[in-house]
């Protein structure tokens, strides 16, 4: 799927790559990324209904009809990779207490950013990726709870299939891996109503792609595993030690920082369902701090309930 236009992709363009290590330069980056948002989340959300992000599949399938099928019936078919449809236009205004229940939040479309010559200079841009990851990388079961500041929903996300790890592939054939989440999300809306044209937004955490348990070839790991490589004592040793190898050596668990955009644009009132888009932005593994991550950019449908 093609992104409708390059105000939707430069939706956290100008903000730079930064060394996942350095506080400093995490907190530039998460001001640059809020920034950008503010001003083009509008455009962004605009251009994923444009190109047909929110529109129904020739075989959509509502909640209701999903529930009636049996496991066999869903087996091997995607569909349970797939997020239900909401019809209808109506309007939801939760009570005190209400919960956003049963999220699925499914990508569409991807871009990596990438730095790209041109005319003798470079500049950063999205590129459309292709995902290789099978059927497993939409979220599913979130929930949390709904509250209101100044008469505007906000949604605080507590539990659910909140990560999926995922790996795209960019047209020069570099595959990228990112661990797509929203956990911890905290999205304010525009008004205190579900209707079409509610968006919302906020900031979620995103873990390290990989774990302390996890052992890189030449056995190093966070939490087990060798100190250094084995294999390469002579660059490990003398006055400047490991320091061509300290961050291979030195595995981090780092936790970066995410924002998403939502929009409305169904609602069924009589189900307590609304649905709609989504624009989302994140980085890459760093393979446990190793490397600089890259920015990715993610578009889709997002289904949600009212309890």
């Amino acid at each position: 799927m093609k992104f409708a236009a390059i105000s939707a992709l430069a939706l956290v363009a100008s903000a730079s790559a930064f060394a996942p290590s350095n506080q400093g330069a995490r907190s530039t980056q998460l001001n640059a990324l809020k920034d950008d948002v503010a001003k083009v989340a509008g455009a962004a959300l605009a251009g994923a209904v444009a190109v047909g992000v929110a529109a129904a599949p020739a075989q959509a399938i509502t909640k209701q009809e999903l529930n009636q099928l049996s496991y066999l019936q869903v087996k091997g078919t995607g569909l349970a990779n797939r997020c239900p449809e909401v019809v209808g236009e109506d309007s939801i205004t939760p009570k005190s207490g209400s919960m956003l229940v049963d999220m699925c939040i499914e990508p569409k479309a991807w871009a990596v950013e990438e730095e790209i010559g041109k005319g003798g200079k470079t500049e950063k841009k999205f590129v459309n990726s292709k995902v290789m990851t099978r059927q497993t990388y939409t979220l599913d079961g979130i929930e949390g709870v709904l509250t209101t500041d100044g008469g505007k929903i906000v949604f605080t996300e507590q539990e659910g299939i909140d990560y999926a790890p995922t790996t795209v592939q960019m047209p020069g054939g570099e595959r990228v891996p990112f661990l797509f989440t929203v956990k911890d999300l905290k999205a304010t809306g525009n008004a205190g109503a579900f209707k079409p044209g509610f968006q919302m937004g906020g900031d979620f955490n995103v873990p390290s792609y990989r774990t302390g348990l996890f052992l890189d070839p030449k056995g190093r790991g966070g939490t087990t595993g060798y100190d250094m490589a084995v294999a390469l004592p002579g660059l490990q040793s003398g006055e400047e030690g490991d320091d061509e190898l300290f961050k291979e050596n030195n595995k981090v668990f780092e936790v970066t920082q995410g924002r998403i955009e939502m929009e409305v644009n169904k609602v069924n009132a009589d189900e307590s369902e609304i649905g709609g888009v989504f624009v989302a932005t994140q980085l890459g593994d760093t393979d446990m701090g190793s490397k600089v991550p890259k920015k990715i950019l993610t578009k889709g449908i997002f289904y949600a309930r009212v309890d």
